[in-house]
């Protein structure tokens, strides 16, 4: 529809240039279609904006859910080995025990090297999960975590110890 109206646009501006008797009716009918054409995109713009409602935000509780442990639940935490070498993968399992939808927490890893009981701390890594788990239920999570590498020394006997740090919720809608 819009190549029709610049097609006819084209012809009389054309004829416009090319007959002079047609010159006199060429201003007034193009003054006339561009006030038309104006007024109808205000008309479309208007309505448009009434129609146009903006969504009402959602509520966040402003607090943390507290305290984390009582909160919520990781189970089957498994660390894999990645690339580059002192690069793991972390999988889970994260279930929600509070009264509010849970939105993301933020754990903390610490990874120490164990041969015979003699335990040398490796460095620590701290994820921040976003994980969306309503009341009562369960849902998996992923995150890789990487820690400081020495060359030459790789790991025999390693040992994980995480902690919660932080929990925020949405408010229930």
């Amino acid at each position: 529809m819009l190549w029709l109206v610049a097609l006819v646009g084209v012809a009389v501006v054309y004829l416009a240039a090319r007959f002079s008797r047609f010159r006199r009716w060429a201003e007034p009918i193009l003054s006339v279609a561009v006030a038309i054409a104006l007024l109808s995109a205000f008309i479309v713009w208007i309505s448009d904006r009434s129609e146009r409602k903006s969504p009402a935000p959602e509520p966040v509780a402003t607090e943390p859910v507290t305290p984390a442990a009582e909160n919520i639940a990781l189970t089957d935490m498994t660390f894999e080995q990645s690339q580059p070498e002192r690069s793991f993968r972390l999988r889970g399992t994260v279930t929600n025990n509070g009264a509010t939808p849970l939105e993301y927490f933020r754990l903390a890893v610490t990874l120490e090297d164990c041969p015979e009981d003699s335990c040398t701390k490796i460095g620590d890594d701290t994820a921040l999960l976003l994980s969306r788990v309503p009341v009562g239920q369960a849902r998996p999570f992923e995150t890789f975590l990487t820690f400081p590498s020495r060359e030459g020394v790789s790991l025999t006997t390693p040992k994980w110890t995480y902690q919660v740090l932080e929990v925020r919720g949405a408010a229930s809608k």
